[in-house]
């Protein structure tokens, strides 16, 4: 038996006391051995529906080092290795849209493009830009980058992020951007399985795991026959034959759902409310925040779609730090290495317009303007309307956006005075009322390792009746939720694991709200003002609210910019004021 990577679910580095460690993850134990004489490492692995013993050559036995001090050994780990993403069709279908910007013949005059936003969508929008000979700046209002995916330093050195970020196999141009950049060994991946816990067996978790030697959608369904925790086998039977339509029609099948929740169409279908109860609850919450009820049936079947029909779709891979500084940073250097700028503490306070109603400068809160040959904003959508001149509000596309509203969610970080027991080296849903979906940072995290103490990372959504509340009362109930998930070594007062500090970040408008009928507002890139363009996971794109969806429009603006390029050429070269606006 080859071992790749199975000895990897506990931290980073792992101490080897009598040269026997075990894994961080009760479920899935994992003893190890090293013989430096014969640079052989020996195992046991056990789990809910295996056991073996095999041992194997290590090549990086030399990674293995004594401590001195009391004569233990310490074994540098890796993770699950990179699952192979470059065969898929969206793959490559990402990879293609990406050459093109780089293959594209040089601009003769290359474009000036103001772009306001310094997410992923911005980030995206001025990378790819700047691939195909542009001069894209970018301006962020804060002073850090990411929007959504932003992170901050405290006093003591730790980080907190404005979210916990699972990078999926199913993301197909968030995979192709790590490649270009050269920073795919900054993903941590995750076993191929996904963690629930047991609302009704206090510290207990459902698995679902998925079997390397199928492919999709079989692996799928191996996991959900496999489960026999969560849901009967007539639950099963009844929620696959409501599924067989989705499987059967494709996309246009699943945009057709957007008129409904999640729960009318699981009731349309004949599914048992269990199956929401069970499984959607969990999965509505972790994809938009906000519960089945309210959920757009089609942002669920876009999720299953990708997880379902894509061997790797459903894998999950941590970042191994901070997003500003592992993610961010890479594609701002790369974008100045190509002549473009990314100014921090650029608020835009104001689109000026021309006579014609097209733009002629952003306004910066500073006083200062800034004008370019094209304009983008790459904001959250909530910002945007709230920046919209008022010559634009009565066009059709614009009026849109008012059904387009970001939810609320609350990031909870918390740091104990021990290393927790009942977690995994994974993302984890929680199942809970306040509660989304949470991990063990100090464990799936190479920056923030930590060997004695744990910091949990959680979502606490639905949080629109929570975000006006203080910050000890939203961590005051996540206590009482957390003593049901680990109630050997949590109590809500405090008397078994203590807190030793925590941070909540709270943002009022996150993703906008996927509720039912929201696809026809999503603005497409182009707008009908000529020369203004939008970028953002709220634009028309195959994915969802999401990272993946952030770049993926980032990538469809840019390339909308390059086929108006004779036209914004020769507007630059015209008098605004010549011509009216035409909506």
């Amino acid at each position: 038996m080859t071992l790749v990577g199975f000895i990897s679910a506990g931290p980073p580095c792992v101490n080897l006391y009598k040269k026997s460690s075990w894994d961080v993850n009760p479920a899935r134990k994992c003893s190890i051995d090293v013989d430096p004489r014969w640079n052989k490492l020996s195992a046991s692995r056990s789990s809910d529906y295996m056991g073996c013993i095999f041992e194997v050559p290590v090549p990086w036995l030399s990674k293995v080092k004594s401590n001195p001090t009391n004569g233990s050994m310490q074994v540098y780990c890796s993770d699950y290795p990179r699952p192979e993403l470059e065969n898929t069709i969206n793959f490559l279908e990402a990879a293609r849209l990406s050459a093109s910007f780089r293959d594209c013949m040089r601009p003769n005059k290359p474009l000036v493009v103001i772009i306001a936003g310094a997410g992923l969508a911005g980030l995206s929008t001025a990378k790819y830009l700047a691939d195909a000979g542009h001069k894209p700046i970018l301006l962020e209002a804060r002073d850090v980058l990411g929007g959504k995916i932003a992170a901050w330093k405290d006093k003591d050195g730790d980080y907190y992020e404005t979210g916990l970020h699972i990078f999926f196999g199913a993301y197909p141009n968030i995979q192709n951007l790590f490649g270009e950049l050269g920073i795919n060994d900054r993903l941590q991946w995750k076993e191929h399985s996904m963690i629930f816990a047991m609302p009704n067996k206090p510290g207990e978790f459902s698995r679902f795991d998925f079997p390397e030697f199928l492919p999709a959608p079989f692996n799928g369904i191996w996991a959900i026959l496999k489960n026999n925790e969560m849901l009967t086998w007539s639950e099963k039977v009844k929620f696959a034959v409501g599924l067989l339509p989705a499987m059967i029609g494709g996309q246009s099948y699943v945009e057709a759902q957007d008129s409904l929740s999640v729960k009318e169409w699981m009731k349309r279908q004949g599914v048992p409310d269990r199956v929401s109860d069970e499984v959607f609850i969990a999965m509505s919450k972790a994809l938009n925040f906000i519960n089945p009820d309210e959920l757009s049936m089609q942002c669920i079947l876009i999720a299953l779609n990708r997880f379902l029909q894509e061997k790797h779709g459903s894998k999950m891979a941590f970042l191994d730090g901070n997003p500003p500084e592992r993610l961010c940073m890479p594609i701002v250097e790369h974008i100045k290495s190509l002549g473009g700028q990314v100014q921090l503490n650029s608020r835009v306070q104001k689109i000026e317009l021309n006579s014609d109603r097209t733009v002629k400068q952003f306004v910066l809160s500073n006083g200062s303007v800034i004008t370019g040959d094209a304009y983008v904003f790459a904001t959250p959508v909530d910002i945007l309307k709230l920046l919209l001149p008022e010559e634009w509000k009565e066009i059709p596309c614009f009026q849109r956006l008012n059904k387009l509203v970001g939810v609320p969610v609350i990031n909870i970080h918390l740091w104990f005075d021990r290393k927790l027991k009942n977690t995994y080296d994974h993302l984890l849903f929680s199942r809970s009322n306040l509660l989304s979906v949470y991990a063990d940072m100090s464990v799936t995290c190479k920056e923030y390792y930590d060997p004695n103490r744990s910091m949990l990372e959680l979502v606490f959504a639905p949080a629109e009746e929570w975000i006006s509340r203080s910050d000890s009362d939203i961590v005051d109930a996540t206590m009482i939720e957390l003593a049901k998930l680990f109630p050997d070594e949590i109590s809500a007062d405090q008397s078994k694991a203590k807190i030793l500090k925590y941070h909540v970040v709270k943002t009022p408008r996150s993703v906008y709200k996927t509720v039912p009928n929201c696809e026809p507002c999503r603005p497409l890139q182009r707008t009908p003002i000529e020369g203004f363009y939008l970028a953002g996971d709220y634009t028309k794109q195959k994915y969802l609210a999401s990272m993946e969806g952030a770049v993926l429009s980032g990538k469809l603006c840019a390339q909308t910019i390059l086929q108006d390029y004779e036209k914004l050429v020769s507007t630059a070269l015209r008098d605004p004021s010549a011509e009216m606006f035409v909506a």
